[in-house]
């Protein structure tokens, strides 16, 4: 048995996913950009799926623009409002994904622009006393990048509240909501955002493919220059099969939102209630009391003679799981978020994280193989 949790990382592509692109590598090939009937075919189906992607945010089809996945968008987003907009400020948080904490930092470097990082609750939530504070100085033009929820906790962002802080003081306000797109319904006429990003893979579509977002008031310059497609904001030939597969897994993705909310959260707390009943000291992460991202589970477990290389005996054990962002593997100074959030550094965090496609059989299967490397309670108590 081999059982797969760490879909935060990446998810299964759907089957009706891949039954959708497989029409776009076989016999829909023409290019995008040409003009006979070929070309033409493709080009309707690229734009239905931008239409697909912008209903699901309630956004106009302009504002939809392609990219190569949730990185590129969000340095998109940050880059093209320093360089376009005349940010001058940035102010983001120690717990974001490393695509915008290096992005912040380059352009720092580059631009000499003022970089601020907000204050975080003992829990780790942004600190809105003090984004409100650092917002009543207008003196430089500003943009907040927050991500909507944290990558390796779980934990949640008051987008509207953050938003309306944004308007009220002139900035500008973009959020890395890779993981939250599909899980949490996102809608851009009530919540004043002005970027957001999505990537496929998330959301059981393909890797290599995601989009930003762009308020409509907000006009940038290409991100990359070449050709004229996305309206001239991003050279290159499309990923005609990867966009059209984006959309079809976003379609079904926000059909079944609150079904398959209900069905991961009870597998969450399902997973949470036999680690606390099978094993002492098992402290989490992500916040179980508030609401949160609910496909995410972060565990610290108690230091043993077998946890130092936890993950990897999981792995053995047929358990795919991770110890936080997967962009992070193979390195070896440990999680930015854990250390920010002030981790005891002997003990080892694993984040399992989950999608409908996990079964309740598969938790206790992780639960008897933890039982082979973590000291139990029944075992302790014999």
């Amino acid at each position: 048995m081999r059982v797969y949790l760490d879909n935060a990382a990446t998810t299964p592509i759907r089957e009706e996913v891949i039954q959708a692109m497989l029409p776009m590598m076989r016999d829909n090939f023409g290019n995008p950009s040409s003009i006979h009937a070929d070309g033409r075919k493709v080009r309707a189906a690229i734009e239905q799926a931008r239409r697909t992607v912008a209903n699901s945010l309630n956004a106009s089809i302009g504002e939809i623009f392609f990219t190569s996945g949730g990185t590129e968008a969000n340095n998109m987003a940050l880059k093209c409002s320093v360089r376009d907009l005349g940010v001058q400020r940035i102010i983001t948080s120690p717990l974001e994904h490393h695509c915008i904490l290096h992005t912040v930092e380059a352009l720092k470097a580059a631009y000499q622009i003022e970089l601020v990082f907000v204050k975080l609750t003992t829990k780790g939530y942004v600190d809105y006393d003090h984004l409100t504070e650092l917002l009543e100085d207008q003196s430089k033009k500003t943009l907040v990048s927050l991500m909507h929820a944290n990558n390796e906790v779980g934990l949640l962002l008051d987008m509207q509240r953050v938003a309306q802080l944004c308007d009220e003081n002139n900035a500008l306000f973009h959020s890395d909501t890779v993981q939250t797109m599909s899980h949490f319904p996102i809608d851009v006429s009530t919540t004043n955002i002005h970027f957001l990003s999505g990537a496929a893979h998330k959301f059981h579509g393909p890797k290599g493919i995601g989009f930003i977002y762009i308020d409509g008031d907000n006009q940038l310059k290409p991100f990359i220059d070449g050709g004229s497609q996305e309206r001239n904001m991003r050279g290159g030939t499309e990923n005609v099969y990867g966009i059209v597969g984006m959309a079809k897994a976003l379609e079904l993705a926000i059909e079944e939102l609150e079904e398959s909310k209900a069905y991961i959260s009870g597998l969450r707390t399902y997973l949470a209630t036999q680690l606390t009943t099978h094993f002492d000291d098992i402290h989490f992460h992500s916040d179980l009391e508030q609401e949160s991202l609910y496909t995410v589970l972060s565990v610290c477990f108690p230091p043993s003679p077998k946890s130092e290389m936890l993950l990897l005996n999981l792995d053995i054990l047929g358990i795919s799981a991770s110890g936080g962002s997967a962009c992070s593997s193979g390195s070896d100074v440990g999680s930015h978020v854990i250390t920010a959030l002030k981790g005891d550094p002997s003990r080892k965090t694993v984040r399992f994280s989950f999608s409908h496609f996990n079964t309740k059989e598969e938790i206790d299967f992780v639960i008897e193989k933890l039982k082979t490397i973590i000291p139990a309670k029944d075992l302790v108590e014999a």
